[in-house]
């Protein structure tokens, strides 16, 4: 689609075939040894923004809805100096295969969600979510399994 962007260091960002990336998807690998791999048939929602620091790998047959947010890195909060002078926490994320991401999930550092999984829209993922599970909220839950 139109007013799709790859940002900063485009050579480190892998993308499958037949991937769609709606407008105003954003992919960003925002340092220089930062890697994004995104596989095949996945699809990746409008307004989407995906930024790695390190490692984001996402797999094939996704489906990441609208307005989702993915990230490797969080800034430290010590109250020894300004935030945004404070070092990155850094921690790949990993997406199987066949996962599905409803509208405005929000993906945290160091978060690895299972093939098959469903995240419910509005979500917070702060932790590992299983193979086939489906989990929703904020923090997102398991709250059953796929039949």
């Amino acid at each position: 689609d139109s007013n799709v962007k790859i940002l900063r260091h485009k050579n480190n960002v892998s993308i499958g075939s037949e991937v769609i990336l709606k407008e105003g998807a954003r992919i960003c690998a925002a340092q220089q040894d930062a890697v994004i791999e995104i596989g095949e048939w996945t699809t990746i929602g409008f307004h989407t923004f995906i930024f790695a620091s390190q490692t984001i790998s996402i797999g094939k047959n996704c489906l990441i809805a609208p307005f989702c947010y993915i990230v490797d890195a969080n800034h430290q909060v010590g109250s020894c100096k300004i935030i945004r002078k404070q070092s990155l926490l850094v921690s790949a994320v990993k997406i199987g295969d066949d996962v599905w991401l409803g509208a405005n999930v929000t993906v945290l550092p160091g978060v690895t969600i299972g093939d098959g999984a469903v995240v419910g829209a509005g979500s917070v993922v702060n932790k590992n979510i299983p193979r086939n599970a489906i989990a929703a909220g904020v923090p997102a839950k398991v709250l059953r399994y796929r039949s």
